[in-house]
């Protein structure tokens, strides 16, 4: 069986929803023989489609950042060492502007569990149907958060440095890079720069976007070289990363969905999978994105990827949540691991009115003040994708992290897949 295959270039188009059906996905599964249509299938999670950065936003290219001054010299004694140049914090990326509308823009029906009535789906759904949920909502509210400046390098040192986490990266390598270094976390080579900071990466770092694997190496080189200098840079597991680890395993083995049989590779494929991160896919990344813990506490901010309570399904502490999902991988049952993936990728269960009354739940359970998660955009949350009357928004604007749940949660997917923007912020925010 070949993994992955069948499979196009990434292709983009100029919509800020591509939520395209690609060529490979209009196509009978790899080892499945084609069958008249059947009904429907249930509905799908919203988490998985939201499709890749249109053509008509260009790949950002940061500015050349400029030269770091010269070191000054003492003038004696002679002999004296040269006092250490500061590298600079290489701007941002300029934003990309927006595109024309696409013909395929489609708006489900209200039975979609991404429109926040968990009761309109059957039990057990499945996420591996396309589809966009129209979100046109009052219910959210947008905190300002002011951005701070980018630090410079912090030296290592005996107490823990600043924390710092990373939303959803999809693949987009060079979005990546370019904000680790307006953060002053790497330096122009891309190397580790900021001593004793901790870093924490959110999970999903593949399938939509053009370099998944690139994305994986980096942290875990980031991760070597953050150690070696005192302090260290961490990832968590997002339901992305047990896709592809369940494509791969078990490509077009048929497991038990809840509404009927699914694929791990049929889902990969219909959720932004790429041949070249496949070809690309060695046992190292698998064995790294297999020990990545779920859940996480630092300094009172409870860290995980997926904006659900579907944690609380696996253990009562943090350390048993991880050491569930450590089992599940390691016993390498398909349908285990499936019913593992299609519960980490629920979503929206922080918003609206019972969402503080959520947020509580984990926190009074795994411990923090405040959640602090990926997954859900937060062109989603704000409302910012889809409108009733089927017209094409601008591009999203995403400024920084976004405060809800009554002050208790902060979504970081900044929907760079959709055009956003790729978030790299400093811990606790100011403003």
């Amino acid at each position: 069986m070949t993994q992955g295959a069948g499979q196009d270039p990434v292709e983009r188009t100029a919509t800020l929803r591509d939520f395209r059906v690609p060529p490979y996905a209009r196509v009978p599964v790899q080892g499945h023989a084609a069958e008249a249509p059947a009904a429907p299938p249930a509905p799908s999670d919203p988490t998985l489609h939201l499709g890749t950065r249109p053509a008509a936003f260009p790949e950002p290219s940061p500015r050349p950042a400029p030269a770091a001054p010269p070191a000054a010299v003492p003038p004696a004694p002679a002999a004296a060492p040269l006092a250490p140049a500061q590298p600079p914090a290489a701007p941002l990326a300029s934003a990309p502007q927006a595109g024309d509308g696409h013909p395929g823009n489609a708006h489900p029906g209200d039975g979609h569990p991404g429109n926040g009535h968990p009761a309109d789906f059957p039990e057990g759904y499945t996420p591996t149907e396309r589809d966009l949920p129209v979100i046109q909502r009052g219910d959210t509210l947008q905190v300002p958060v002011a951005p701070a400046a980018a630090p410079a390098p912090v030296p290592a040192g005996d107490g823990p440095g600043p924390l710092y986490v990373v939303g959803d990266v999809h693949g987009y390598l060079d979005e990546l890079v370019a904000a680790l270094r307006a953060q002053g976390l790497v330096d122009e080579n891309g190397g580790w720069a900021a001593g004793n900071a901790r870093l924490w990466f959110l999970g999903d770092f593949t399938d939509r976007g053009p370099d998944g694997i690139g994305v994986i190496d980096l942290v875990m080189r980031l991760s070597a070289e953050a150690a070696a200098a005192g302090g260290y840079c961490k990832a968590l597991m997002g339901n992305h990363e047990l896709l592809l680890i369940g494509a791969k395993r078990f490509g077009d083995t048929p497991v038990n969905s809840g509404a009927g049989t699914a694929t791990f590779q049929a889902a990969w494929l219909l959720n932004g999978g790429q041949k070249h991160d496949m070809d690309r896919l060695q046992d190292v990344h698998l064995q790294w994105m297999s020990r990545l813990d779920a859940v996480v506490h630092e300094d009172g901010h409870l860290l995980l990827h997926s904006d659900t309570t579907a944690y609380l399904e696996y253990g009562e502490t943090i350390e048993d949540v991880n050491d569930t999902v450590h089992e599940i991988l390691t016993r390498n049952d398909a349908d285990e691991v499936w019913d593992l993936f299609r519960k980490f990728t629920k979503r929206f269960a922080f918003r609206d009115e019972g969402g503080p009354q959520a947020v509580q739940e984990l926190l009074g359970t795994y411990g923090g003040s405040r959640i602090v998660h990926g997954h859900s955009p937060i062109p989603y949350l704000l409302g910012q994708v889809g409108t009733e009357d089927g017209e094409e928004d601008p591009r999203p604007v995403v400024d920084g992290p976004h405060v809800y749940a009554d002050g208790l949660a902060i979504a970081m997917d900044g929907g760079v897949t959709m055009a956003g923007k790729l978030l790299v912020v400093r811990l606790p925010l100011e403003g």
